[in-house]
Order: C-alpha cells, then structure tokens, then sequence
C-alpha cells in the first residue's frame, strides 16, 4: 500500500497531465450517474389499444364505486368450497414433531 500510494504521488508530481482523461472520465459517469438526460429518466411510453384503454376506464369505474359502498363493489362469489381430508380431526393428537 505504501509503495502504491508512493506511486500515486510520484505520478501526480511529474507526469499529471496523464491523469486528467480518467478524472475526467470518472467526474463525467457520476454526473451522468447523478443527473441522467431528461430522455433516459422515464420509461418509454406506449399508447394502449382502445380495447385496454376501454378496460381500464371500466376497471377504475368499478374500483371507485367499491370505495364508494356502491352495489358495484360487491364480492363475487364463487362455487369452490373447502373439502376436509381423509384424515380425521382430532384436536387431543400430540404433533409428530415435537
């Protein structure tokens, strides 16, 4: 470490012209890094089909009339049920891993 940093004084005192592009290099990735160009900080934008812009409106409808309490913001209920195993339910069984 101490030769290399040796090194480093060495080179800024004679030869620190040399220096300057990869200070320069590095100054320009972090302000790029920092403050990226206005084209690169948001994604691109694509224009949605009237088909997904007509279901987006539909869904939003439907979000705000659920916030609302309205009759639209019902749960839909469906025609799955929970069936018990085969193995019985015995609430005295101790657990196998214990």
């Amino acid at each position: 470490m101490l030769l290399a940093a040796a090194g480093l004084v060495n080179s800024l005192m004679y030869n620190w012209v040399s220096l300057i592009i990869p200070v320069a290099l590095l100054v320009l990735v972090y302000v790029l890094y920092k403050y990226p160009p206005k084209r690169y900080r948001k994604g691109p934008k694509i224009k949605p089909s009237a088909k997904t812009a007509a279901k987006m409106a539909a869904s939003q409808r439907r979000s705000s009339a659920a916030s609302q309490g309205l009759p639209g913001g019902k749960r839909k209920s469906y025609p799955f049920q929970v069936i018990d195993g085969q193995k019985g339910k015995n609430d005295d069984d101790i657990p196998k891993f214990h």
